[in-house]
């Protein structure tokens, strides 16, 4: 019987948490793949009262909120995931949590429009907008990476993990990056990964 069980569609913030549980090596039960269904289940709503996805169980552990999962699994089960040092586990956080307060809303405006809004809805001021306010979360990024692989240095961590987890929407959305190379090798490089591609 797998030790942990992650609820959630693949085309959800579960995505992230099956990277990282394939990254860790962690032995899974993927669950909850119909979220209609999820959404009006008695048990899932004790496991996440939010009744959102992703959410996860180890073993007496009820966690949800994608990043605070990732963060978990990593520190627990992914040693080669997890940094060294007190300094690179604050980069871990500082990454993670900026994807999600800087990065996630502008592409998120964007592919939900383009793929979840009917013709009628679309709002193209709302998508332009938001390519622009990505341009400046996509330089800090491209400074960030420069002349280093990875974002904590020479080694694939969990702070890169959580973060091209949210880039990967710019792919998605179609966005260009020509402009931001060192981003785009970076964000390549780390989607390229066995575990990424669900391996």
């Amino acid at each position: 019987m797998a030790k942990v069980k992650i609820y959630g569609p693949v085309q959800s913030r579960a995505a992230r948490v099956l990277w990282c549980a394939r990254e860790c090596g962690v032995e899974f039960e993927h669950l909850g793949t119909d979220f209609a269904t999820l959404k009006t289940d008695a048990e899932f709503a004790r496991i996440n009262p939010n009744t959102k996805v992703p959410a996860m169980v180890d073993g007496d552990l009820m966690l949800f909120e994608s990043m605070a999962i990732n963060l978990y699994l990593a520190h627990k089960y992914g040693k080669a995931l997890w940094p060294q040092t007190i300094e690179d586990e604050a980069r871990v956080y500082q990454w993670s949590f900026w994807g999600m307060t800087e990065v996630e809303k502008p592409l998120l405006t964007i592919v939900i429009d383009m793929f979840m809004t009917p013709p009628d809805k679309k709002n193209p001021k709302a998508v332009e907008e938001a390519k622009a306010a990505f341009q400046k979360p996509l330089r800090i990024l491209n400074d960030a990476i420069r002349g280093k692989p990875y974002l904590l240095g020479e080694t694939f961590t969990i702070a890169d993990l959580n973060l091209a987890s949210i880039m990967a929407w710019a792919k998605l959305a179609k966005i260009d990056m020509a402009g931001s190379g060192d981003a785009a090798n970076w964000l390549d490089r780390c989607l390229s990964r066995p575990a990424f591609r669900g391996k």
